[in-house]
């Protein structure tokens, strides 16, 4: 026949397994909040130490209450021990702390961002063996040969002539320094003055064929007042504008030269193709940091 157990043995073993029901509601809650937030641990070490201290307040109450009471009670706390059982349980929840819903919202947030940064990181560890890495460190070779680095152009469909300003405004000579919208200008200005070197080489992308005058209007008028990419039409334009030759650096082609006629010191550019995701995109250069560490590399 099986021992029966004392009321006060089988309370001390519900009490055991509220201790460990506790310890695992807490590991949970250790694990809702981010390691760098420093001002919600702090909370949740707060609210743990309270927990732990409640339920071992009630614990020790109720071990005090069930040895004080008359032999006449003993009967029915040992059949009691499931009704004390559930209200502890209903005891213990209520004690913890509420969960708001600006902390549930605080809480997927910092889910969502954890989440993002990691899709981050790993990306950027894919990108390690992708074109656009392997393109960075082709054109980094090339320039550092030259003396020079990359000066990153913001990529906003103005990148080609925002290069071209800041190479000028690099050599800081008096009639050199415009602005990319100038430059701009003074491009499309050049191109209706001289269509016959610009419009040839210019087709309608439906049909294919040369573009019309009306066209080729339209297209200047694009230059002058819109974000439209420029390529080496006008490169070649602006080498006129400017008088000074123009050298487009690639990761994988020879260094493209425009404006060999005029005997100056060239506007050097870097043109990418794999640039931040977005396809095409122009840089300007500037004269490299650390020369000697460059060399050691």
């Amino acid at each position: 026949m099986a021992e029966v157990e004392t009321p006060e043995e089988l309370l001390i073993k519900q009490h055991r397994k509220e201790k460990k029901d506790l310890q695992a509601k807490i590991q949970s809650m250790k694990n809702a909040v981010p390691k760098n937030d420093k001002k919600r641990r702090k909370q949740l070490t707060e609210d743990i130490a309270k927990l732990e201290a409640d339920l071992s307040q009630r614990h020790e109450d109720e071990l005090q209450q069930l040895k004080s009471a008359p032999d006449k009670d003993v009967e029915e706390a040992a059949n009691g021990v499931e009704t004390l059982k559930v209200e502890a349980g209903e005891q213990e929840e209520v004690k913890q702390p509420r969960v708001t819903k600006a902390q549930k919202r605080r809480d997927k947030k910092a889910a969502q961002e954890k989440e993002r940064d990691s899709r981050i990181a790993e990306a950027e560890v894919q990108n390690l063996q992708g074109v656009r890495h392997q393109e960075g460190v082709k054109l980094a070779q090339k320039l550092a040969e030259k003396t020079l680095q990359i000066k990153e152009i913001s990529s906003d469909g103005h990148c080609m002539y925002r290069a071209v300003e800041d190479q000028l405004t690099q050599r800081s000579k008096p009639g050199l320094n415009v602005t990319f919208k100038e430059l701009r200008s003074r491009t499309a200005e050049h191109m209706r003055n001289n269509p016959e070197n610009f419009l040839p080489f210019l087709s309608n992308p439906t049909t294919g064929d040369t573009i019309t005058t009306d066209e080729f209007e339209k297209y200047c008028s694009e230059v002058e007042h819109t974000a439209a990419w420029g390529g080496q039409l006008e490169l070649r334009a602006l080498t006129h504008v400017l008088r000074l030759p123009i050298e487009v650096i690639q990761a994988d082609s020879p260094t493209l030269k425009i404006g060999e006629e005029y005997d100056a010191e060239p506007i050097t550019l870097v043109y990418m193709h794999h640039a931040y995701g977005l396809g095409e995109h122009y840089n300007s250069v500037e004269p490299l940091k650390n020369p000697a560490n460059a060399e050691e590399s």
